[in-house]
Protein backbone atom coordinates (compact mmCIF):
# COMPACT_ATOMS: atom_id res chain seq x y z
CA UNK A 1 0.00 0.00 0.00
CA UNK A 2 2.86 2.34 0.76
CA UNK A 3 3.97 2.20 -2.74
CA UNK A 4 0.90 3.07 -4.29
CA UNK A 5 1.14 6.00 -2.01
CA UNK A 6 3.76 7.48 -3.85
CA UNK A 7 3.15 6.60 -7.76
CA UNK A 8 0.48 9.50 -7.56
CA UNK A 9 2.65 12.19 -6.60
CA UNK A 10 5.97 11.48 -8.56
CA UNK A 11 3.15 10.53 -11.88
CA UNK A 12 1.69 13.91 -10.83
CA UNK A 13 5.00 15.83 -11.01
CA UNK A 14 6.28 13.91 -14.61
CA UNK A 15 3.28 14.86 -16.25
CA UNK A 16 1.64 17.83 -17.50
CA UNK A 17 -0.91 19.49 -14.98
CA UNK A 18 -2.63 21.91 -16.60
CA UNK A 19 -3.68 23.64 -20.17
CA UNK A 20 -0.68 24.44 -22.28
CA UNK A 21 -1.05 27.81 -24.45
CA UNK A 22 1.29 27.74 -27.55
CA UNK A 23 3.28 30.95 -27.73
CA UNK A 24 1.56 32.02 -30.80
CA UNK A 25 -2.12 31.32 -29.31
CA UNK A 26 -0.43 33.94 -26.48
CA UNK A 27 0.02 36.48 -28.72
CA UNK A 28 -3.27 36.51 -30.89
CA UNK A 29 -5.41 36.46 -27.09
CA UNK A 30 -3.16 39.25 -26.12
CA UNK A 31 -4.14 40.94 -29.05
CA UNK A 32 -7.62 40.22 -28.74
CA UNK A 33 -7.97 41.52 -25.19
CA UNK A 34 -5.90 44.75 -26.73
CA UNK A 35 -8.59 45.34 -29.05
CA UNK A 36 -11.53 45.03 -26.60
CA UNK A 37 -9.20 47.93 -24.28
CA UNK A 38 -9.41 46.11 -21.19
CA UNK A 39 -6.82 44.83 -18.92
CA UNK A 40 -9.00 42.62 -16.46
CA UNK A 41 -9.54 40.12 -19.03
CA UNK A 42 -8.43 36.68 -18.82
CA UNK A 43 -9.11 33.30 -21.64
CA UNK A 44 -10.84 31.29 -19.76
CA UNK A 45 -10.69 27.42 -20.71
CA UNK A 46 -14.01 24.94 -19.91
CA UNK A 47 -15.47 22.20 -20.55
CA UNK A 48 -19.45 21.58 -21.02
CA UNK A 49 -21.91 18.64 -21.41
CA UNK A 50 -23.06 18.91 -24.57
CA UNK A 51 -21.78 17.56 -28.57
CA UNK A 52 -21.40 14.45 -30.54
CA UNK A 53 -18.80 13.10 -27.95
CA UNK A 54 -20.53 14.03 -25.03
CA UNK A 55 -18.53 17.60 -23.79
CA UNK A 56 -17.61 20.63 -26.04
CA UNK A 57 -14.83 23.37 -25.09
CA UNK A 58 -15.37 26.58 -24.18
CA UNK A 59 -12.87 29.31 -24.81
CA UNK A 60 -14.05 33.20 -24.00
CA UNK A 61 -13.11 36.11 -22.20
CA UNK A 62 -13.64 36.48 -18.52
CA UNK A 63 -12.84 39.04 -16.30
CA UNK A 64 -14.29 36.82 -13.23
CA UNK A 65 -12.67 34.90 -10.29
CA UNK A 66 -14.26 31.74 -9.15
CA UNK A 67 -13.70 29.73 -6.17
CA UNK A 68 -10.92 27.00 -7.13
CA UNK A 69 -9.64 28.61 -10.42
CA UNK A 70 -6.36 27.68 -11.42
CA UNK A 71 -4.28 30.26 -13.33
CA UNK A 72 -1.96 30.05 -15.51
CA UNK A 73 0.26 32.77 -16.92
CA UNK A 74 2.09 32.29 -20.75
CA UNK A 75 3.64 35.63 -21.82
CA UNK A 76 1.24 38.15 -19.79
CA UNK A 77 -1.62 36.09 -21.12
CA UNK A 78 -3.38 34.51 -18.28
CA UNK A 79 -5.27 31.24 -18.64
CA UNK A 80 -8.16 30.58 -16.30
CA UNK A 81 -9.55 26.86 -15.75
CA UNK A 82 -12.39 26.55 -13.31
CA UNK A 83 -12.02 23.55 -10.73
CA UNK A 84 -14.72 21.11 -12.52
CA UNK A 85 -12.79 21.13 -16.03
CA UNK A 86 -9.54 21.06 -14.72
CA UNK A 87 -9.25 17.02 -14.97
CA UNK A 88 -10.90 16.91 -18.60
CA UNK A 89 -8.00 19.71 -19.31
CA UNK A 90 -4.92 18.60 -18.06
CA UNK A 91 -1.69 18.46 -20.69
CA UNK A 92 -4.65 20.00 -23.39
CA UNK A 93 -2.70 22.48 -25.77
CA UNK A 94 -4.45 25.33 -27.07
CA UNK A 95 -2.69 26.63 -30.52
CA UNK A 96 -3.95 29.22 -33.23
CA UNK A 97 -4.11 28.38 -36.79
CA UNK A 98 -4.19 30.92 -39.32
CA UNK A 99 -3.62 28.99 -42.66
CA UNK A 100 -5.81 29.36 -45.60
CA UNK A 101 -7.65 26.54 -45.09
CA UNK A 102 -7.90 27.04 -41.21
CA UNK A 103 -8.46 29.77 -38.97
CA UNK A 104 -9.00 29.65 -35.20
CA UNK A 105 -8.25 28.36 -31.95
CA UNK A 106 -7.84 24.23 -31.59
CA UNK A 107 -7.55 22.16 -28.96
CA UNK A 108 -5.27 18.98 -28.40
CA UNK A 109 -6.82 17.53 -25.72
CA UNK A 110 -4.74 13.64 -24.55
CA UNK A 111 -7.68 12.59 -23.04
CA UNK A 112 -9.97 12.54 -25.27
CA UNK A 113 -10.85 9.94 -27.71
CA UNK A 114 -10.00 10.70 -31.53
CA UNK A 115 -13.57 9.21 -32.80
CA UNK A 116 -17.02 10.80 -31.86
CA UNK A 117 -19.51 8.41 -30.50
CA UNK A 118 -22.38 8.23 -28.17
CA UNK A 119 -21.37 8.47 -24.53
CA UNK A 120 -18.64 10.55 -22.80
CA UNK A 121 -15.23 10.36 -24.72
CA UNK A 122 -13.01 11.45 -21.73
CA UNK A 123 -11.81 9.20 -19.76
Amino acid sequence: MSTEAHTPSSEATAAPTGVILTDVAAVKVKALIEQEGRDDLRLRIAVQPGGCSGLRYQLFFDERSLDGDIVSDFGGVEVVVDRMSSPYLAGATIDFADRIDAQGFTIDNPNAQNSCACGDSFH
